[in-house]
């Protein structure tokens, strides 16, 4: 097994028993052809002979029943993982109609690229606060041998090892399904959140929350230009000569533009018609 498969398993976690490697197969049709002759020259032997000959034709015809079954069809998007007697003997990859062992062991593993939708699972953020969150994994099996022979079920597998890495971390969500089933042959292409929300029992809490810090920041910034705007007036009167103030009516006046400048329902204004210190 070569370093980089190595290490992107997770600690702790078993190496496979086997990687996958190609197996060369023959073509399916020169076999069918061969058959058929042999099927022809048996069948002839036993219908126009007697004795031995006819012995001969059910041997030919045997053979050509047993080379028939090692035929094999390769759908596009489907591999077969070849045994032998309980020894792992290669992977079957080029599609159409082939020919291997009649004395072998093959089974169907889809190699098509597949979308997974993880179950809503409950975890945990920075604060203990509990959340929500669902996935969506795109994956296909990469080396079938491992998918065979590494996991009891690797869709399965996939499924418990994807809930498992969502509850752990969700800033690399895809980098730690990866290394979670590389055991198992498979790749993941895309892994990305669906669902993030808070728990029901605390959504309405976590939202009043959220209400009053948004409210905080909002009067946080009002006060900051308003206290901008009473400076700048302030300055203005008091470069241009418009008016002089005492120290208490600046304090008055700072106040009523404040109160202007920050309250959140308007005011009525009041037209003095005495002197400014009435």
């Amino acid at each position: 097994m070569s370093s980089t498969k190595e290490s992107v398993y997770p600690s702790g976690t078993p190496k496979p028993p086997v990687d996958e490697s190609e197996l060369a197969t023959a073509s399916g049709y020169v076999v069918l052809l061969i058959a058929a002759v042999v099927v022809g020259a048996g069948a002839a032997l036993i219908a126009v002979h007697r004795g031995p000959s006819s012995a001969i034709g059910g041997v030919l015809l045997a053979v050509a029943v047993l080379g028939l079954c090692g035929l094999t069809t390769i759908s596009p998007g489907q591999v077969r993982v070849v045994q032998v007697f309980g020894h792992y003997k290669g992977t079957v990859r080029t599609n159409g109609l082939r020919w291997v062992n009649p004395f072998s062991q093959r089974r169907e593993v889809s190699v098509r690229i597949r979308n997974q939708e993880s179950a809503t699972v409950k975890v945990n953020d920075a604060d203990g606060n509990p959340i929500e969150m669902a996935a969506v994994v795109v994956w296909q099996v990469q080396d079938s041998a491992r998918a065979v022979y590494a996991v009891d079920d690797f869709v399965a597998f996939v499924t418990t090892q994807s809930e498992t890495a969502i509850r752990q971390i969700a800033t690399q969500l895809a980098q730690e399904i990866a290394a979670r089933v590389a055991p198992a042959g498979v790749h993941v292409a895309e892994a990305r959140i669906t669902r993030l929300s808070y728990a029901p029992e605390i959504a309405q809490v976590m939202l009043q929350r959220q209400q009053a810090g948004a409210v905080v920041a909002a009067r946080s910034r009002i006060v900051d230009g308003a206290v901008g705007m009473v400076q700048m007036a302030l300055v203005r009167l008091a470069e241009e000569g418009i008016v002089e103030l005492e120290e208490e009516r600046k304090a008055a006046m700072v106040s009523n533009l404040l109160v202007v400048l920050c309250g959140d329902r308007g005011t009525q204004p009041v037209v003095n018609t005495g002197s400014l210190y009435q």
